[in-house]
């Protein structure tokens, strides 16, 4: 034999395996215990002895065994009577517990199975079988290791992974601050003409956006915003458009010209320039759409650019209520986009709302969306309110239609031309 297949005296892995194993053998007979400790000592388990269930229970406790050879045959309490209690204690690992009978039953077998046992041997035992079942009793108790295992590290992932969404949470929840502070004024007053803000994201960061800026002594640019999806993505987007929209004449898009003496750029003029700016410079699959309206609030001539938004909806100082435009292509998603462009002067006692798809199409809990004509039915409604206090009971109304179980950001403009009744209340106020 050469030297390189030599056996050597280093234990194989399932030798080393079989000394961590310990083995409780049970019986009252003193003799039948050392016949099977010797023979369990023989094949590498470390043993230990009973005579009495009372006796079996104490080492339980001490030494918990792996693997418990039980008598079912002993004076007082029997090996069913151990087999319930070995069940019932509490244990770090699975334990295998085997009783010893003279007859195998069925009635027995099933009484057995009944208490917890995991196997029968059946007397007299050869050494064979013993070890045969105790080494089944092994690949079992190594199968519940293992998942032990398994089950461990899942819990240390799942705790890791809770920390991690913890951390994001924390993330997001201040993300909502800075994106809520996107919107700088909530309310703006510009002449005749009231501005009212509504932005309530349907999680911790959306993609609509509202808002308005001073174009000139008597004009002022008015946008809602919606980009497509939800999340970090579209309120990343939404930022970038905030600064292009924002109030900061070098940055402002709409502005621009107006720096040069120029007229500023027109709502259909500002749309082609967004939606040029998506297919070059952005190599994303987001869109978004948008309305951009110029009020002069002075005369309340108003242009206006609709680019896949809801439709606007105009309710006249009568009560009556129209919704504006057709439709328009989004942002972001044509080369040749097609824009719906809109004039309309308003009048005293009118007032205009623009709304994100997050309210007209709020789904209720049998599939009915509200629609063009739940947003109808609101203004009607709540036509004796105005402002803030408008938009926050619509905001109550789309969220019991939907029964609280709102999907999409909800975000409004309401456009105000204040008759000269209201303008003596607000003054008085």
């Amino acid at each position: 034999m050469k030297r390189a297949n030599r056996q050597t005296s280093t234990p194989s892995k399932q030798t080393a395996t079989r000394l961590m194993r310990r083995v409780l053998v049970v019986s009252h007979n003193a003799a039948q215990r050392r016949i099977f400790a010797i023979q369990l000592q023989r094949a590498h388990y470390e043993v230990f002895e009973a005579g009495s269930v009372e006796e079996a229970l104490q080492l339980c406790q001490r030494c918990e065994p792996d693997i418990v050879l039980s008598d079912w045959i002993m004076p007082g309490q029997t090996g069913l009577d151990l087999c319930r209690a070995f069940r019932a204690s509490e244990r770090s690992n699975y334990g295998y517990f085997v009783l010893l009978t003279s007859a195998r039953e069925a009635e027995d077998i099933s009484r057995g199975l009944e208490a917890g046992a995991d196997d029968f041997l059946t007397e007299p035992v050869t050494h064979g079988e013993l070890l045969a079942r105790l080494a089944a009793g092994e690949r079992i108790l190594r199968v519940e290791e293992e998942l032990r295992s398994s089950n461990a590290q899942l819990r240390k992932a799942l705790d890791r992974l809770r920390e991690t969404q913890a951390a994001i949470d924390r993330d997001l929840r201040e993300a909502r601050k800075l994106q809520q502070g996107l919107v700088k004024e909530r309310s703006g007053r510009f002449g005749s003409i009231q501005l009212s803000l509504l932005l309530r994201p349907a999680g911790h960061i959306g993609g609509d956006l509202v808002g308005f800026f001073p174009i000139s002594e008597d004009r002022v640019g008015i946008y809602a915003l919606d980009v497509s999806g939800h999340g970090v993505t579209a309120a990343l987007l939404t930022a970038q458009l905030s600064v292009h929209l924002s109030g900061s004449a070098d940055q402002n898009v709409a502005l621009r010209a107006a720096q040069t003496g120029t007229d500023a750029v027109s709502p259909a003029a500002l749309a082609h320039f967004f939606n040029n700016m998506m297919l070059e410079e952005m190599a994303t699959d987001t869109y978004y759409t948008m309305i951009y309206a110029e009020l002069n609030h002075v005369t309340g001539r108003l242009r206006m650019v609709q680019a896949g938004h809801p439709h606007p909806v105009l309710q006249r100082a009568d009560g009556s209520v129209r919704p504006l435009g057709r439709g328009g292509m989004p942002i972001g998603v044509f080369e040749k986009p097609v824009f719906d462009e809109i004039e309309l002067v308003m009048e005293p006692g009118d007032r205009l709302l623009i709304c994100s798809d997050g309210i007209t199409e709020a789904t209720n809990p049998a599939g009915r969306i509200l629609g063009d004509d739940g947003v109808e039915a609101i203004l009607r409604t709540n036509a004796f309110l105005g402002g803030h206090v408008f938009l926050e009971s619509m905001a109550w109304s789309v969220s019991e239609y939907c029964r609280g179980e709102r999907q999409d950001d909800m975000s409004a403009v309401l456009v105000e031309y204040l008759a000269p009744a209201e303008m003596v209340q607000l003054t008085g106020r």
